[in-house]
């Protein structure tokens, strides 16, 4: 190695190089679980069209030789995906209509989310910006400046929400200069980060973003995204334990995943657990229709059940939010949790 290139591993953040190790190929993951390759023809097919990407630490909770295990049903391409389904498409919460500026997405009253990024930690099938034009449509791609402009020009805007891809994939300093920049906007008031990133590689956490997530007059809100309560363990915990103790509030968002979280005791243990790092449950969300993750789909009224009996057994404060997001609405739309509607 050369002098400079070890100069740069040195200086180069431990998530990083975590980030980097990560399984890109399905074949790879599979041997690591002591699975049967009669799953890579398919897993191929699916990788080819949206590549798999997982951290290795996401890969140590999963069980191994199951492949039925929850958290590789979230990663694995399968054959469903190229199913096609008139009902599912490309753009399935209407991100291309709502965007005002490049990379702004201005849905709802007082907010605004920013595409920060295409890049992420971990390529979940169902993801529904998986068709998502990052090359062209994200807010970084101008150096922020068509952004910051359309936030400054509207001052009922007062919280911004960094979105992706998954913002947490940026390096430090080039949030921390964002998050400067957000600051001098007087009508903000908050500062919302959506991010997988503390959940599947956990060493993101460090003293670098937490400088800047809570260094500004900014409120920091993080909402994570844990789906299944074996994501949780002690090193995600320890994570939430640093942004709780440093102001940040912290809140969940699930996607409701057939075969892999619909179930009551599912849905209790992970609420239990999430309570028990510090997190507490926001939303819970009825599948996006995105093209190539049917096979995932909740049936509504079953969803609605499963939500009630939520309700009757858990406190208020953790029992999630059943929600979808329909394009063009105002607001993301309430399920009732009445089993009669």
């Amino acid at each position: 190695m050369s002098a400079g290139a070890l100069s740069q591993d040195i200086g180069t953040p431990a998530w990083q190089k975590e980030l980097s190790r990560g399984f890109r190929h399905p074949r790879d993951l599979l041997a690591a679980l002591g699975l049967s390759e009669r799953w890579l023809t398919a897993a191929q097919s699916g990788h080819e069209d949206f590549p798999m990407r997982v951290p290795r630490g996401f890969v140590a909770r999963m069980r191994r030789g199951d492949p039925h295990d929850p958290l590789l049903r979230q990663v694995l391409p399968l054959a469903e995906e190229q199913d096609s389904h008139f009902q599912f498409s490309q753009d399935p919460v209407g991100d291309l209509p709502a965007m005002t500026a490049p990379g702004v997405l201005h849905k709802y009253h007082g907010r605004v989310l920013l595409i920060t990024t295409g890049a992420c930690a971990i390529n979940c099938r169902y993801c529904f910006r998986r068709h998502y034009p990052y090359g062209d449509a994200h807010a970084a791609r101008q150096q922020w400046v068509p952004a910051l402009s359309y936030i400054r020009d509207h001052p009922d805007i007062t919280e911004v929400i960094l979105s992706g891809g998954d913002p947490l994939t940026l390096p430090d300093h080039r949030l921390a200069a964002l998050a400067e920049q957000l600051q001098r906007i007087p009508h903000l008031q908050r500062l919302r980060v959506h991010s997988r990133l503390p959940v599947v590689l956990p060493q993101r956490v460090n003293t670098a973003l937490l400088d800047w997530l809570t260094g500004s007059r900014l409120q920091p809100v993080l909402v994570l995204h844990a789906n299944h309560a074996n994501e949780l363990d002690e090193q995600v915990h320890h994570a939430c334990r640093r942004l709780r103790d440093a102001g940040v509030m912290l809140l969940n968002q699930t996607v409701l995943l057939r075969d892999i979280n619909d179930s009551v005791a599912a849905q209790t243990a992970l609420s239990e657990r999430l309570f028990t790092i510090g997190v507490l449950p926001y939303y819970l969300h009825q599948l996006d229709r995105v093209a190539g993750a049917a096979h995932y789909l909740v049936r509504e009224e079953d969803a609605r059940a499963l939500a009630a009996t939520l309700t009757e057994r858990l406190p208020g404060y953790l029992v999630p939010r059943l929600a979808r997001e329909d394009p063009g609405a105002p607001a993301k739309t309430p399920l009732s949790t009445s089993l009669h509607g």
